[in-house]
């Protein structure tokens, strides 16, 4: 009788969420870059109030993002950092064919928490600091612009021994921001909203253009709310956001 009470009560609890979610609302495992954090969250918001459907992210890497897709991790639709995973999933057999695009093209940023921390291409060519932030080269796009930015003002071999690696980009800007380095390379989205600190944008002729692109995986080929939401990332309102957060649109 107990667990029949307890039943009973978590019935209650779930009933009214069940019944404020439309009938042929689905839901969707979205893997994301780290990078596109605060526009993914914004754009997860309005798609669920525009569509009714479920967007549920995961953040990381894109490097460690694609291992765990490799691996069965249960995504449906991934939103990388680069152009080259994407393209990799749908021929590696993860990714469904022609489902790639373009969604959002990435801006690198030398910033640092302080006001005058960063005042542009001399801030790293002085070297008056101890600690850099960039994400790992070898797994986050935006760490390998990093590197071709720093190597292009001639820059690298003086700074290599200052450079701390943070897993994603996420964990390269919470280096800065909690002052584990003085500053660091992050993306334009994850400080466009701020007016503190200090940044310089990184001009695109110092490292390669970071397209960034979306693929329906496998798994979520029939799910209807993974082809909406990349659907939905194709909309004016969609670009709307990504043009907030300091991105170029796709497409």
């Amino acid at each position: 009788m107990h667990h029949l009470k307890i039943v009973a009560v978590i019935l209650a609890m779930v009933a009214p969420a069940m019944a404020a979610r439309p009938a042929n609302a689905a839901q969707a495992n979205v893997a994301v870059a780290a990078n596109f954090t605060d526009a993914a969250n914004e754009i997860q918001a309005v798609f669920a109030r525009s569509t009714g459907h479920e967007a549920v992210l995961s953040f990381g890497a894109t490097g460690q993002l694609y291992t765990q897709i490799s691996q069965g991790a249960p995504f449906d639709v991934f939103l990388a950092a680069d152009d080259e995973r994407p393209a990799l999933a749908v021929s590696e057999g993860y990714g469904v064919d022609g489902s790639v695009f373009t969604y959002a093209i990435g801006q690198l940023v030398l910033y640092s928490a302080d006001a005058s921390g960063v005042v542009g291409a001399e801030t790293l060519r002085a070297g008056a600091f101890q600690k850099l932030a960039i994400a790992n080269p070898s797994t986050a796009p935006y760490g390998r612009a990093a590197v071709e930015a720093m190597k292009a003002l001639g820059a690298f071999d003086s700074l290599e021994t200052k450079i701390v690696h943070g897993q994603s980009i996420a964990q390269a800007f919470q280096f800065v921001e909690t002052g584990n380095a003085e500053l660091g390379f992050v993306a334009l989205g994850q400080v466009s909203q701020m007016g503190s600190g200090s940044r310089w944008i990184v001009p695109q002729e110092y490292y390669g253009p970071i397209k960034q692109d979306a693929v329906l995986l496998k798994r979520g080929e029939d799910n209807e709310a993974a082809i909406a939401f990349l659907e939905f990332l194709k909309s004016e309102e969609a670009t709307a956001i990504i043009r907030k957060f300091g991105y170029e649109a796709g497409l």
